[in-house]
């Protein structure tokens, strides 16, 4: 009898930004035991390294310890590595940043050419990762506009979008607690790029703790989700309420109605689309469904403000506000919501 062994090959995966969602996604991946380093601000670094990474929540209890993974302050400080996959789970402002910081470590990348890597990226260097297409980049961001950011730089096949419409929480620097979830984390291209590539990085997630799959239509779930969080999330921090509050009181009920119906009408005149026809299809769901399976979560937008933490409203209710200027949609109520939001943020300063 011939006995066969199968030999583990563990997935190589950056996670850059190690905020809430980072931390949720690593988790999945370290439970998985796939093969993590993590890019974080400098305490994040060092809670991480001594006490590892902790998840708490619906999905249950998991704890990586810190020789498990690495963390790192910046992409200086890793070397001899290539990874398979590169997860940007920075903020949406950040995104530029980022992309140009990946863009001057092209050594990262699978099957690297050698770049001489200078403080800005010139079209040489951009022009390099053209056919260095094996390393995925997968942008785990709220709001729209960001794979355009990415695109800059990068070849549309390695860049890939992800729809979370999962709640994370981070308590301390190294530990995140899953509060709500509403549907699998999604992943797919808006170019219509091969999902097989990516199929493998969905399936490790799911196998952590987090139901994820890949969809050929990502640009209708991104679009979905600009329609549940331009409703949710800038009220949610105006009125310092979780979600479920603003579906149940008639006033808030109502404003939140003619947000949806207004980015809906953007979206529809910008040329894209979602999965309903029309926004009061989305309205039932949205009711019925994703409010209260995510009735408890308080918005991103609350957590940054009461952290004193710049907000993404920008990529939000800021990127429908763009696209209405640019297809002269009137939008007066997405428009009041977005000045209050500035307003509160500019408290902070």
């Amino acid at each position: 009898m011939h006995c066969c062994s199968i030999i583990f090959v563990a997935m190589k995966v950056l996670i850059y930004g190690a905020g809430a969602v980072g931390l949720g996604v690593a988790s999945c991946l370290l439970k998985s035991q796939e093969d993590v380093c993590l890019v974080a601000r400098s305490d994040t670094v060092a809670a991480l390294r001594k006490s590892g990474l902790v998840r708490t929540g619906i999905f249950g209890r998991f704890r990586a310890r810190p020789e498990t993974f690495c963390a790192y302050e910046s992409l200086n400080e890793i070397e001899n590595r290539n990874f398979d996959f590169i997860l940007v789970c920075t903020k949406s402002f950040d995104s530029a940043a980022a992309a140009e910081d990946l863009l001057r470590h092209p050594e990262l990348f699978s099957d690297p050419a050698p770049i001489l890597a200078r403080k800005e990226p010139s079209n040489s260097e951009t022009a390099a990762f053209q056919n260095r297409c094996g390393t995925k980049i997968v942008l785990c961001q709220n709001g729209w506009g960001n794979a355009e950011k990415f695109m800059a730089h990068f070849p549309k096949e390695q860049v890939y979008s992800a729809r979370v419409i999962t709640g994370f929480s981070r308590h301390r620097p190294n530990e995140v607690e899953v509060t709500v979830h509403a549907d699998a984390i999604h992943i797919g291209s808006l170019f219509g790029c091969d999902l097989a590539t990516v199929k493998p990085l969905a399936n490790v997630i799911t196998e952590g703790g987090i139901p994820s799959a890949t969809v050929p239509d990502i640009e209708k779930d991104l679009w979905a989700k600009m329609l549940y969080n331009c409703a949710l999330n800038p009220l949610g921090a105006i009125l310092d309420v979780p979600y479920g509050a603003l579906a149940q009181n008639r006033w808030s009920r109502a404003l939140m109605n003619h947000i949806i119906e207004e980015v809906f009408a953007v979206m529809t005149a910008a040329g894209f689309q979602t999965h309903w026809q029309s926004a009061d299809g989305f309205l039932k769901v949205f009711y019925d469904r994703l409010v209260p399976d995510t009735a408890g979560h308080k918005s991103s937008t609350l957590q940054d403000i009461a952290a004193g933490r710049k907000t993404e409203i920008d990529a939000l209710t800021g990127a429908v506000i763009k696209l209405a200027d640019q297809h002269h949609v009137p939008i007066p109520h997405n428009h009041t919501v977005y000045n209050l939001i500035c307003f509160i943020e500019s408290q902070n300063v």
